[in-house]
């Protein structure tokens, strides 16, 4: 995947340092570009982690693309501040799609990128400052893809949902080029009624844009573009939404997935008092993380810590870190999607 982080510049000065992931196949290039634009995890944007995308990513690095996934002002390592406006939905994607454009502008100027060959993507918020950069003239942009965008006011404070609609009647009016939306049945964010009244919202002012409805996914579809088995779903979509603008769809590159943990005969998955170290409140928490959805890990350590981590990216080393953040010796996985990993003569023995 040829990753790296690099740093953008952005703003009305040019004095802000975005941030940046990229991923690259082999060789000079060019290569089409896909950007990438996170969403907006609760709390202060400066401790939000850095994002990677890594499934979307290697899907489009196959297929010969480099991939951009810029932290936007304010966020993660990302120098400045981050800038909201409440409940005007409208202010707030505009404002984020600053920092896309300063991105694009960047990304035409690389000899290993494929100028006239761009693509946005963006999840949640990233998605909804997407649609809003897509109302700018951004050459070499051919389309976006929406996945599950918008912005979420927590407790109910203004009606959000209603500015939503607006935004989108907004960016509709304004809107360059095509893309394809796509919302889960089971969306904790934007339900199926709310994703209908923006696209509606969208469409009538003019927006070119295809909604993908598609069912539920697992616990919550908004998770669906950060989960491993989230390609089921978007891949398909996204192939057909790619080469109906003109950008390849063939894979061209091997890349080969992250390692999996090997399955071991130490117990049977769901043997709680198996689990080696850990008092019974340990115990306890791995009888709840049976239930929770994959990916998953859960970790241990000699000290009696565990630390577990569910969907998402990078599961595995979130348990790790989740357990080793309270204990001094090192932690080990035991358990690992559907299979007990730890080491089958085990040097703890069962508590």
């Amino acid at each position: 995947m040829n990753e790296q982080i690099i740093k953008i510049p952005a703003g009305r000065a040019q004095d802000v340092q975005l941030e940046t992931t990229v991923f690259r196949p082999p060789g000079p290039g060019p290569f089409p570009l896909l950007i990438v634009n996170h969403g907006k995890a609760p709390g202060n944007p400066k401790l939000q982690a850095r994002d990677r995308f890594i499934y979307l990513a290697t899907a489009f690095v196959r297929r010969g693309y480099a991939v951009m996934v810029p932290m936007r002002t304010g966020f993660a390592n990302s120098t400045g501040k981050f800038v909201e406006y409440g409940c005007n939905m409208t202010a707030n994607g505009y404002e984020q799609a600053g920092d896309i454009a300063d991105v694009v502008r960047y990304a035409r100027a690389q000899p290993w990128v494929d100028n006239e060959h761009i693509v946005l993507a963006g999840q949640s918020f990233g998605g909804l400052a997407s649609m809003a950069a897509a109302t700018q003239e951004l050459p070499g942009v051919r389309g976006v893809m929406n996945f599950a965008g918008g912005l979420k006011v927590h407790g109910d404070l203004c009606d959000w949902r209603r500015a939503l609609v607006k935004a989108f009647t907004e960016y509709g009016r304004r809107n360059k080029v095509p893309s394809m939306w796509m919302y889960g049945a089971n969306d904790s964010y934007f339900g199926p009624e709310l994703a209908a009244r923006m696209h509606s919202a969208f469409t009538a002012a003019g927006g070119k844009a295809e909604m993908v409805a598609f069912g539920p996914f697992k616990k919550d579809a908004h998770g669906l573009l950060g989960n491993r088995d989230g390609a089921t779903i978007w891949l398909p979509e996204v192939e057909r939404f790619l080469g109906e603008i003109g950008m390849p769809t063939r894979e061209v590159y091997a890349v080969a997935d992250p390692p999996v943990q090997r399955a071991t005969h130490y117990a049977a998955l769901e043997d709680v008092d198996a689990v080696p170290f850990v008092p019974q409140r340990g115990r306890e928490q791995y009888r709840e993380f049976l239930q929770k959805a994959t990916p998953r890990a859960f970790a241990i350590s000699p000290t009696g810590s565990w630390g577990w981590a569910e969907e998402g990216e990078n599961t595995n080393e979130k348990a790790l870190a989740a357990c080793q953040a309270a204990s001094k010796e090192p932690c080990r996985l035991y358990s690992v999607d559907n299979d007990i990993v730890w080491p089958e003569h085990g040097t703890a023995g069962r508590n």
